[in-house]
């Protein structure tokens, strides 16, 4: 009787124009064809904005900067904002210890005084940088020193290469060697390497990911990086340095990643007078191709090589157009080691790419202004590479810090090993320095809560208008500052439609929306078929999880993969009376899609700068239909859709509620901790981390900007995603805000024995109590039946 009568409502319907009849699409919108490969065409799509946003970038940079070249004094003034916007983004924010005095490092059985070179000795020392933090290495140190210099090494050459001692053998051209000779008091730090052996704990897993990015992962989380720690030794060393040779000049060289720090440094640090930069510089716009160790968030918005190079002025650059270190991705994973590490690589530019990157710098000075940018490009016959570390270079960079470039050649410099250093032993050097970053960036999680309520000092929480207009404020800057804001959609809808589904209680469709050029959203709309004329229905927005397809929350199937984790919940709730949609989110294809977050990261963008946008137009077109009630559509997503519930609802407040499922946990602990094996360091999901999250935004500050609007969780038991502990802790943080704003019967968490799915009870009842939609009688779990 009750198919009779579904039935007979349909035939209804259809008549009425509400309901279509088979074979054709939703009144008022286009017809669209059939496709198997839409995710595909979808981060096509979204790949094309990506890289017009990079062709664009530089076009945009200039509403950034307003740089006033009358004078030294000005243009130092005008840039500053720029240089601490550069030293935030590069995560160099920590302050650092006071400089004491260079500790010698010796033993009993092994002197600080480890090979002299002529009138250069050269010692094994370390320094304070931060709390917890030491930097080791080689100071080389000639009789008068007339300047002072940081020599840094590609991440992979310990201080002895440029030192011209390897396992207590000479290298060819020692570079940081001859600057001592030339009358430099030189200090050559360790950095970290692109070894894995470390990567991991010994009581979760070991990973193939490069140290420097196992050192990145957390370290971005928490508003720092990789690149930011060893700003902090270089600035460190310089104040060692101008304490140990006072009145000196300072410079910074650097080669491969050293070069990447010392043109990093330089552009922060107006103490430094030169700065020698080999085998790095050029265009940055395919920084997504880099390692991730060198992802910068926002980079491109405001810098690309050429502004950067234009903090240095009027102080001296000298660029050495040399090869760059070949990386061709990360470590293979031996056996044993999860591969999980993000791909990537190092190419060498071409010279025209480089000197173009250096004539763009240029062209930000004028000979007529005070200031100018004394920059010099170094290369071979033809535009060959040089170096590292050529005469020309090193006689352009001494002649800038004061001092004449003049005697013995490379090949002369022989230093005398005293105490030969093993490969153990430097590599024991590295490794305090590895272990010493992974212990900061955990007691940076561990304070992270603390930071976080400073962030949230100047909440309202007197009444809920004052919360309302406190959360405003907030909204915005997790908008623009950690997804990154991406204008409203910017053509029109044009809705393209096509029925592909009847059965007794609901008729589905598959409709496709305009976003932006290229830019489409698309999902399955499923609409009851006991809808009265004129009626306007409640929407639950069912979202799937990484790697899924909005016909997966429809699928009713009891024997599908699908079934087994979303329990065909669309189309359960459409079967009881509510209108659903199910959106596809672009998270799906592996590296495909986390490329595009890569693509996305230096524009100060995310791939949920798209999804936003997407969900935007997705409220837009649901509110226009004539069977919705705009004031009462839900999101209710499992897994990276409950990773969803928790960015895209707060934001949008066209979604009049939000429910995480299989998702909501102490996110932060789950995203930055280097000890659990639920986190995401150990994982290959190195798209998810979001750059200063742990200090501004936990889940439970997500949720709370939800309020007034309803909230819930649900969560299950055995799910992997996190502990029990860590989901009821942060959900605490929630009921009390909820409590607190008088509110509380809007929120709620069900637990359930079960795991990563839809459990579908608690859940259904907060959705027909809040969105006003009274319960089927008899309700129960799907049957699973499609007709």
């Amino acid at each position: 009787m009750r198919q009779i009568l579904f039935a007979v409502c349909a035939w209804l319907l259809a008549v009425q124009g509400v309901v279509p009849a088979a074979g054709e699409g939703l009144p008022g919108t286009e017809p669209l064809a059939p496709s198997d490969g839409r995710d595909a065409q979808m981060r096509q799509g979204i790949d094309a904005l990506a890289e017009r946003l990079l062709r664009e970038a530089a076009a945009e940079r200039p509403r950034w900067w307003r740089r006033d070249l009358s004078s030294p004094a000005a243009y130092e003034q005008a840039v500053a904002p720029n240089r601490e916007r550069l030293r935030r983004m590069l995560g160099a924010v920590d302050a650092r210890l006071p400089a004491g005095e260079l500790e010698l490092c010796a033993t009993l059985s092994r002197p600080a005084l480890v090979a002299v070179s002529g009138e250069v000795e050269i010692r094994a020392v370390r320094w304070q940088v931060l709390h917890g933090v030491q930097a080791e290495g080689l100071l080389l140190s000639p009789p008068h020193p007339r300047a002072s210099v940081v020599a840094l090494p590609d991440a992979d050459q310990p201080p002895e290469h440029l030192a011209g001692l390897v396992e207590g053998h000479t290298r060819q051209a020692p570079w940081a060697l001859e600057l001592a000779q030339r009358g430099c008091q030189v200090l050559i730090p360790t950095l970290i390497d692109r070894r894995d052996e470390h990567s991991g704990h010994p009581d979760v897993w070991f990973t193939n990911q490069p140290h420097r990015e196992w050192v990145y992962r957390p370290a971005f989380e928490c508003g720092r990086h990789v690149i930011g720690y060893e700003i902090l030794v270089v600035e460190a060393a310089l104040d060692h340095l101008a304490k140990l040779v006072p009145g000196t000049p300072l410079g910074v060289a650097g080669y491969g990643e050293g070069g990447l720090l010392a043109f990093s440094a330089a552009a922060l640090d107006t103490r430094i007078s030169a700065a020698l930069v080999s085998g790095y510089f050029g265009p940055r716009e395919r920084l997504w191709e880099e390692p991730i160790y060198r992802n910068v968030f926002g980079l491109l918005q405001e810098f690309g090589d050429a502004e950067i190079a234009s903090l240095i002025a009027p102080r001296a650059l000298i660029v050495e157009y040399a090869e760059v270190p070949p990386i061709d991705g990360p470590p293979p994973a031996r056996e044993g080691r999860r591969a999980v590490a993000a791909p990537g690589r190092l190419i060498t530019p071409s010279y025209a790419e480089v000197r173009a990157e250096a004539e763009r710098a240029r062209g930000f000075f004028s000979a007529q202004q005070a200031v100018k940018l004394p920059l010099v490009l170094i290369a071979g016959e033809d535009g060959q590479p040089v170096g590292p570390g050529s005469d020309q270079a090193l006689k352009a960079f001494l002649d800038n810090l004061g001092l004449q470039a003049a005697g013995a050649p490379l090949s002369s410099l022989t230093p005398t090993v005293l105490v030969p250093a093993s490969k153990e032993q430097i590599a024991a050097r590295h490794d305090r320095l590895l272990a010493q970053l992974v212990a900061y960036n955990q007691s940076l999680l561990g304070e992270a809560v603390v930071a976080r309520a400073r962030y949230w000092s100047r909440a309202d929480r007197s009444s809920l208008a004052a919360w309302q207009a406190t959360c405003a404020d907030y909204r915005r800057q997790f908008w623009e500052e950690v997804l990154g804001k991406l204008p409203a959609p910017t053509v029109p809808p044009r809705p393209r439609s096509r029925l592909l589904q009847q059965t007794a209680a609901w008729t589905s469709y598959e409709v496709v929306l305009d976003v932006y050029p290229a830019v489409f959203c698309w999902g399955i709309l499923l609409v009851p078929r006991d809808l009265a004329e004129g009626e306007r229905r409640p929407v639950v927005v069912c979202q799937h999880g990484l790697e899924g397809l909005p016909e997966d929350v429809v699928n009713q199937d009891p024997a599908s993969a699908a079934f087994q984790v979303y329990r065909g919940f669309a189309a359960e709730l459409a079967e009881r009376g509510f209108v659903t949609f199910a959106p596809h989110n672009p998270y799906r294809g592996g590296n495909e899609f986390r490329q595009l977050q890569r693509k996305l990261y230096p524009l100060k963008k995310t791939l949920f700068s798209v999804i936003v946008a997407q969900h935007q137009r997705h409220l837009e077109w649901l509110a226009s239909l004539p069977f919705v009630d705009a004031q009462r559509i839900a999101f209710y997503g499992l897994s990276y859709g409950g990773f969803t519930a928790i960015r895209v609802p707060p934001l949008l407040e066209g979604y009049a509620l939000s429910i995480s499922s299989a998702e909501f946990n102490e996110m932060l602990r789950k995203k930055a901790s280097t000890r659990d094996a639920y986190s995401y360091p150990f994982h290959g999901t190195y798209e998810v981390f979001e750059f200063n999250l742990a200090n501004t935004f936990g889940y439970a500050e997500l949720a709370g900007l939800m309020a007034p609007r309803p909230f819930m969780v649900e969560r299950g038991h055995k799910d992997g995603v996190a502990p029990d502990e860590w989901v009821a802790a942060e959900y605490a943080r929630v009921r009390r805000l909820y409590a607190e704003l008088g509110i509380a019967e809007r929120t709620e968490i069900e637990f359930f024995d079960g795991g990563h799915e839809i459990h579908g009870q608690g859940t259904y009842r907060f959705l027909h109590r809040h969105l006003g939609w009274p319960e089927p009688p008899s309700a129960g779990p799907s049957t699973g039946r499609v007709e």
